[in-house]
Parts: structure tokens; sequence; C-alpha cells
């Protein structure tokens, strides 16, 4: 079986663009070798590639970029119906917010075995999260403060408020 036929709606254009902004991303200074694109109905709404170093921000990655730049093309924060191709399996920050965008699908080129081999392994992330708060490498602590819970009380009652 082909990659054309395998998963059906694959468009192997748009993984050939999602690995030439890795490309772009491994030059020198941008942040590393990671691309990614979102398609909806055979088009590219959004790009982009790691640019974690030369923007000095760590939310930068590709995917979120890319994110980014759909959900300003089409106006919505939620990318329903669209496909995101990542050069490489999304690292655990990414993949949240593939899930918080909604798309149909996400393919992806390399694994994260292959980027930990290229010495961007985020297996530590994924051992924090099952550590109890105090004992993560950044601890973090549960501060009970009812002023916080209230405003979760005003948002369930706000009949005006967008779900998502």
């Amino acid at each position: 079986m082909d990659k054309t036929t395998e998963h059906t709606g694959y468009n192997p254009l748009f993984m050939t663009r999602a690995i030439e902004l890795a490309g772009l991303g491994s030059q020198g200074g941008y942040g590393g070798p990671f691309g990614a694109v979102v398609a909806r109905e055979g088009v590219i709404i959004g790009e982009g590639y790691n640019s974690v170093t030369s923007s000095n921000d760590p939310t930068a990655h590709a995917e979120v970029v890319a994110i980014r730049n759909a959900c300003e093309y089409s106006g919505s924060f939620q990318l329903t119906g669209c496909d995101i191709y990542c050069s490489c399996e999304p690292c655990p920050m990414c993949l949240g917010a593939i899930y918080w965008a909604r798309p149909a699908r996400v393919f992806f080129a390399s694994t994260k075995a292959d980027a930990a081999d290229a010495g961007f392994d985020d297996q530590f992330i994924y051992e924090q999260l099952d550590l109890p708060f105090e004992n993560r490498q950044i601890p973090m602590f549960y501060i009970k403060e009812d002023q916080a819970k209230q405003v979760f009380e005003k948002w369930k009652a706000n009949p005006s408020k967008t779900k998502y």
C-alpha cells in the first residue's frame, strides 16, 4: 500500500512542505529541525517551523506556529475539518495545542524516538506529569484560593460565553 492510499485524505505534497519547513528551522539560529502545515480542503492555511531560539519564545514550535497562523487565517480558534502535517511526532506541548485546536487528523513523518536521537528528548516531560506536584523537577504547589474558584463559577454562569 503506498502512502497516498494508506490513509484516506493523506496528501504527500503537504508532508513534503512540512519537511521543507523543517529544513528551514534546522538552519542556524532559527530553532530546530521541525516543520508543520495545516491544510483544509486541499489548501494550506497555516504553516510554521521551529523558531524557538530566533524568537526567544519557548512555545514557538512548528505545530504551534502553524496552528496560530491557520487560526488567524480562518478566523477561528478551532481547526475543525483541517489536517495537520508534521515533520515529526508532536511533543507534549504541541500535542496539547493540537487537541485544543481540534483538527480532523494529524500526519507525522518521524517519531519522538527519532527526535530524541537528534537531541530533542521529551520523555522527561511525560514522566514529570505522573509525579506528585511537589516532586517534579520544577516544584509546583497547590495554593487554594476561593477567589480563583469564584472566577470559574462566574464563567459557568455566563450565558454569553464562547464554549471550547
